[in-house]
């Protein structure tokens, strides 16, 4: 069962750390068992949305790392799930439909993809080398690895392309006539990119959270009524004989967050404070949906959130807490490094708490 579709059960699938809107099935981005990482964006395109309830590009990213124990095996899950099922229905959970298209970034420890679609269609490239963003718009030009069997005939047919020459996916498929959302989406897109170059060749976990954390660019979005809900970064180290460490907020804001780091062992430690509550009669699963509304938060974003408003209340205090939940971050990061070089050798059970564990941490801060 996914957000909106029953599609056929896999024999088999991964265990996956998922950061995503409550009242859906799928995920934002994500991670599983097997190293893979995927993310997804918005996008917007010349083909026609459907507003007809179909797999949300959020559910592909779920279904990509429940089902593939590779990047490419999860671009491969994906595109074809797409394919068969098509993506449609509505983003938010609001009456008024909000529909769109999306981008994906997927990695495991040994390659990197970015996967764009326009309706049915996709074209996918793998990025060899340095370092990639997306950022609501199609960005795949004439690089492409893979793509739909049918990608440039239907570009053909529509008057999108010639036929002949150089075939440019993001040309081809993207709007003419763009919402004024897209010109944002362009800034921060060369930002991201700028911010990635500037670091070239040395960057780390840390720096991707201060580009995450970066207001000036608008990655960071704190405005208008909108705020980031939630921030990851993910360590893949090419030795197989070293974990995986992901490192979530859990909560909105991430310049005013604290990044947790998670690893993957057996017997890990649930930690209900991050999972948002349930409820019997919910609005997004009743037809028609969205007509009433529920309090989703769960308990860290709740004391987060009264930890903002003090942030903003009382600037001194809240710029002590801030730095105390930095240093909180910094064990964090610290530990990690520890144990990607072979200086620490925690428990399985020190690792199973882990995440549990600084959520805890964070919570008492709050109190």
């Amino acid at each position: 069962q996914c957000t909106y579709l029953q599609i056929e059960q896999a024999e088999r699938t991964h265990a996956v750390l998922l950061s995503r809107p409550a009242w859906l099935w799928g995920a934002e981005m994500g991670a599983n068992d097997c190293g893979v990482c995927v993310g997804n964006e918005g996008v917007w395109t010349r083909e026609p949305l459907g507003e007809a309830e179909a797999l949300l590009g959020m559910d592909l990213v779920r279904l990509g790392l429940e089902r593939g124990s590779s990047a490419r095996e999860a671009l491969e899950v994906m595109t074809a799930l797409l394919e068969r099922h098509g993506q449609g229905g509505s983003c938010k959970e609001e009456p008024e439909p909000f529909v769109y298209h999306n981008t994906f970034l997927l990695a495991d420890r040994a390659e990197a993809w970015l996967l764009e679609t326009a309706g049915r269609y996709w074209a996918a490239q793998r990025i060899r080398e340095g370092s990639r963003n997306i950022s609501n718009q199609l960005s795949i030009g004439s690089e492409i690895t893979a793509e739909h069997a049918g990608l440039r005939e239907r570009a053909r047919s529509q008057g999108w392309w010639s036929g002949h020459g150089e075939f440019s996916f993001a040309r081809a498929f993207s709007l003419e006539k763009e919402p004024p959302r897209m010109e944002a989406a362009r800034a921060r897109l060369r930002a991201g990119r700028e911010l990635l170059q500037r670091h070239a060749g040395h960057i780390t976990e840390e720096t991707l959270m201060s580009i995450l954390r970066d207001k000036a660019s608008g990655i960071c979005v704190d405005s208008e009524g909108f705020r980031t809900a939630g921030s990851m970064v993910s360590v893949l180290p090419r030795d197989p004989a070293l974990p995986c460490v992901h490192f979530l907020t859990g909560t909105p804001d991430p310049s005013r967050s604290v990044f947790k780091p998670f690893v993957f062992v057996a017997g890990i430690k649930a930690a209900p404070q991050v999972r948002s509550p349930t409820f019997p009669q919910d609005p997004a699963r009743q037809i028609p949906r969205f007509r009433s509304s529920v309090d989703r938060r769960h308990e860290l974003y709740r004391r987060h959130q009264a930890a903002l408003e003090l942030m903003e209340r009382d600037r001194e205090r809240g710029q002590r807490l801030l730095g105390t939940l930095r240093e909180l971050e910094q064990q964090g990061l610290r530990g990690m490094r520890e144990l990607l070089r072979g200086a620490v050798s925690p428990s399985p059970r020190e690792l199973a708490d882990l995440f549990f564990d600084c959520v805890e941490a964070e919570m008492k801060f709050y109190t």
